[in-house]
């Protein structure tokens, strides 16, 4: 598929949300049902077999986001949404993988990963279309393919520049508010493989994942700055509202835990804002800049909830999701007001875009009234995860 197609958007029936009425009749205030903090949900996107993890233009009236929908491609590729008329516009190529797209403040261009100039992308696609026919399950969630760099397109699709050359996996990437820096995940360090240790090189064949390390870069591809050291896989990050420091999401050594932590530019004054001893990833802060929320696991290992964390750590996040399954990837819209997020919970049980309103002041009241993380827990400037 290329060129536009009319975005199909419909209301999510009233029933479908029952539960979430009766959780704000009985739970307490830091505790209550999504109608607490978000109302007049409605399902976004229906085409594809899957669409998720958008991000919203400056000015609010468009979406970027990920989606299987190409003919020939079981890849993701990437799509805007322009909310004034309903039209999708592909930007990727349609070849390969494409993923992390975000949207440039003053240009309207968009960065993304892309493993279009992989040599054997069409194998690729073939390959996976067989799995998928033979049952067989991925090794992982996510391919690190070493084939992804990081391209600038125009909305349009027409790509302006490749911004990264090195061997290994390069994506994830965002740009800063004011858009002259780009932050991202590397796995270069691991490469080449046949240079490892041998039980670094035994890592790499079993979680790929653990020589992910965060760079920092201008937004013309110049200055790449490797930012963390840490042992784990360090990756989806992202600047805060005022661009002064990092969000990311931190893993454990066995890849198993994560935890949400923000950093100094330079990489210094980590601070630790999670410690549920669980998988917590996708952070992403609110325009105010005074809570991030995030996706995770702690209520069951593939129970996804929102929850959302005061900037500094200081109180228990709050959880904002009540349903079983998936709901993650949740971004703010420029002024606050809204929130879109990734669920499965859909007819087929395949992931697609959610949006709803949002309730900033709600949401403030809530983290106020959380109890305070236990001495110890806040980790400001913290050496080890």
């Amino acid at each position: 598929m290329s060129g536009r197609v009319r975005l199909k958007i419909a209301a999510v029936t009233a029933g479908w949300f029952l539960w979430s009425a009766a959780w704000g009749q009985t739970a307490p205030a830091a505790d209550r049902g999504e109608d607490h903090f978000v109302s007049n949900t409605r399902q976004l996107t229906y085409e594809g077999r899957r669409s998720g993890e958008c991000y919203f233009s400056p000015d609010g009236g468009k979406l970027v986001f990920m989606s299987e929908r190409e003919p020939g491609n079981p890849f993701f590729q990437i799509y805007v949404l322009d909310f004034a008329t309903g039209d999708v516009t592909r930007v990727s190529t349609g070849k390969g993988k494409a993923t992390c797209p975000y949207f440039q403040a003053g240009t309207g261009l968009i960065e993304y990963a892309s493993t279009h100039l992989d040599p054997d992308y069409e194998g690729e696609q073939r390959r996976e279309y067989e799995r998928r026919k033979q049952g067989v399950p991925r090794r992982g969630a996510w391919d690190y393919d070493q084939h992804y760099d990081i391209f600038v397109a125009k909305q349009d699709g027409t790509i302006v520049q490749r911004l990264t050359e090195a061997v290994g996996y390069d994506a994830e990437g965002a740009y800063s508010p004011d858009g002259s820096k780009i932050v991202f995940c590397s796995l270069r360090d691991a490469y080449p493989v046949e240079g490892l240790s041998v039980e670094a090189r035994e890592k790499f064949d079993k979680q790929p994942e653990y020589f992910g390390e965060i760079y920092l870069m201008s937004a013309d591809g110049s200055g790449q700055k490797r930012l963390t050291e840490w042992p784990g896989y360090d990756g989806g990050p992202f600047f805060t509202p005022d661009g002064e420091r990092i969000v990311w999401r931190h893993f454990t050594e066995d890849g198993l835990n994560a935890d949400v932590y923000t950093m100094k530019l330079d990489g210094s004054d980590r601070r630790r804002l999670t410690d549920f001893r669980a998988m917590s990833w996708a952070p992403y802060f609110h325009p105010s800049g005074e809570y991030c929320i995030f996706t995770t696991n702690k209520l069951g290992f593939d129970n996804f909830e929102l929850f959302v964390v005061d900037a500094m750590g200081a109180k228990e996040p709050v959880r904002v999701t009540f349903t079983d399954r998936f709901d993650g990837l949740a971004v703010f819209s420029p002024n606050g007001k809204s929130m879109v997020w990734t669920s499965n919970h859909t007819q087929d049980g395949l992931s697609q875009m959610f949006m709803a309103d949002w309730d900033h002041e709600a949401a403030l009241a809530a983290l106020a009234a959380a109890p305070a993380r236990g001495a110890g827990a806040q980790a400001k400037g913290a050496d080890a995860p």
